[in-house]
């Protein structure tokens, strides 16, 4: 069984917060990332829909 993830994110200039939860909008994670930070973290994510 494959679990659905949303990842909401907040763009800015040089620090991006994101916001992970399921379709059912229990909350999974929030993080404050650097903008090299989120490239790795998007990278290693499963399949999820993204909203920003």
């Amino acid at each position: 069984m494959t679990k659905e993830t949303m990842i909401g994110i907040d763009l800015a200039k040089s620090v991006f917060q994101v916001h992970g939860a399921s379709m059912s909008g229990q909350i999974e994670f929030r993080r404050k990332l650097t903008r090299q930070q989120f490239r790795r973290f998007m990278a290693e994510q499963v399949p999820a829909t993204v909203v920003m």
